[in-house]
């Protein structure tokens, strides 16, 4: 809750409570309480109502004429008005259950507020647009080419203190509103539910200048879940990203929820499940290696960056030679597909993504899948699928069960939607999202940097830990 909200509770309490107050401190906490609220109550609607406040402003409001009444005959020298007090208690009662209302609910859905970035690097993020002239949009029956939006977050030096942070879900106002109410309507609750993400802003710093020094920045791809946007794990992008990493996560147009474009068109996700298992799993795979194939154009794009053919934030201090590929849910599928693709990523985290597609082969990379909770009532054939392909991989590759964990865990989600273990896991707010970008780092700092901790046994502190070694090895 922002102080200007705590105030107007505050108030509003100590308006209710005054009628029960001894009578030489009820007339000043009574008048004091009402100007407190009316000025607190105007500035809260002039700036910015969210609707958590609304059952607050109306406890208020059904006590403030009352209140108002017995100040104005006290002043006139007449005797105030009282209700009796078995009439008044309920009322009393009613108005505080209003009031209090508001602080759980603000508590339930918080604008979500992202904790700080814990390496050395300030962190700077940009948005690009990229079209594929070489691959046509399916989606539409128009020669279309495939268009994607790819943010990225980057070691930056470190800004002002008060250089304006970048919003959670676009570029301006209009794009974060837009992109709210699609993710409202794709998981079928009120957009005003989600009213906290679009006053979110990150730690990161729009077009800030990329960190000082001449070393170059390992690359990290990232594809959100089905029906996600490339904000979706923004706390896990910034943490990689302090400690010298850079992220760049991908909007899939007609996949992702809403994507606004550079030119203000929005396009809206046309995923849509049938009911219909087999049909369901043959367009899972269709979506997975369209996927696919936007994480290798991107790669493209960027190696173009980094040599200078195209403008880029980062320019040449992406290191595109050192590449991980990560998604959550179908992006983690995803991923694994784009590996096994393209050689040139040379690692991948799956977080909780399910292995569509083809029957898969042997691929070089190496994989670190975080899973949730398998006690939880989940596919019987995810974790079997997961294992089998796995075995495939040809180097030593890790499989992360959280304890407690749900399948938003490993996401922002936890940040902003109700606690409830079956939505968000038992992680608590933040917990989810560290274990998350904590397991990523020891992961990627051992696979694209050659540092030579014990991956095992740092893995091993956040869960249960399955290694599986490469096929024919000791």
């Amino acid at each position: 809750m922002s102080s200007l909200e705590i105030v107007v509770v505050a108030s509003a309490v100590a308006l209710v409570t005054a009628r029960w107050l001894p009578r030489r401190t009820r007339r000043p906490t009574a008048f004091s309480a009402s100007v407190v609220v009316l000025l607190s109550g105007v500035a809260l609607v002039w700036s910015s109502l969210r609707w958590q406040m609304v059952p607050v402003l109306t406890g208020a409001a059904l006590v403030l004429p009352f209140a108002v009444a017995a100040e104005l005959r006290a002043r006139s020298g007449r005797p105030p008005r009282r209700a009796r007090w078995w009439a008044a208690l309920p009322a009393s009662l009613v108005c505080l259950c209003l009031i209090a209302v508001g602080p759980a609910a603000a508590w339930a859905l918080p604008v979500p507020t992202f904790p700080a970035p814990s390496g050395s690097f300030a962190v700077g993020t940009s948005v690009v647009q990229w079209t594929d002239t070489d691959r046509p949009e399916n989606a539409t029956p128009d020669d279309d080419r495939r268009t994607v939006v790819v943010q990225l977050w980057y070691p930056a030096r470190k800004s002002p203190a008060d250089a304006q942070r970048a919003a959670y879900l676009g570029r301006s106002d209009r794009e974060a509103d837009i992109v709210s109410d699609a993710l409202a309507d794709y998981v079928g609750v009120p957009a005003f539910l989600l009213d906290g993400l679009p006053r979110a802003r990150t730690h990161a710093v729009v077009d800030a200048p990329v960190a000082d020094g001449s070393g170059r920045f390992p690359v990290v791809l990232f594809s959100p879940g089905l029906g996600g946007v490339r904000t979706q794990n923004s706390a896990w992008a910034q943490e990689l990203a302090s400690h010298g990493y850079v992220v760049a996560a991908l909007d899939h147009p007609y996949d992702s929820a809403a994507v606004v474009l550079a030119d203000g068109r929005t396009i809206r996700t046309k995923v849509t499940a049938t009911g219909d298992a087999d049909r369901d799993e043959k367009r899972a795979a269709e979506w997975t290696a369209i996927r696919a194939a936007d994480l290798s154009f991107v790669l493209t794009q960027l190696n173009r960056v980094a040599r200078g053919e195209l403008a880029g934030p980062v320019g040449g201090r992406m290191d595109t030679g050192r590449v991980a590929v990560a998604g959550h849910s179908l992006g983690g599928g995803s991923a694994l597909q784009a590996a096994r693709q393209d050689t040139r990523f040379d690692a991948v985290i799956d977080l909780d993504g399910f292995p569509h597609g083809p029957a898969p082969t042997r691929f070089p990379q190496p994989v670190l899948a975080l899973t949730q909770d398998v006690h939880r009532d989940i596919d019987p054939d995810y974790i079997p699928r997961l294992t089998h392909v796995l075995g495939l991989s040809g180097a030593t590759s890790y499989r992360l069960t959280v304890p407690g964990a749900a399948h938003l865990t490993f996401t922002d989600a936890p940040l902003y939607l109700p606690p409830v273990e079956s939505i968000v896991g038992s992680q608590g707010r933040t917990d989810g999202p560290r274990i998350t970008a904590a397991a990523s780092l020891a992961f990627l700092d051992t696979t694209l940097r050659d540092q030579p901790d014990d991956l095992a046994t740092a893995l091993a502190a956040h869960g249960d830990l399955t290694v599986h070694s490469p096929r024919g090895s000791s």
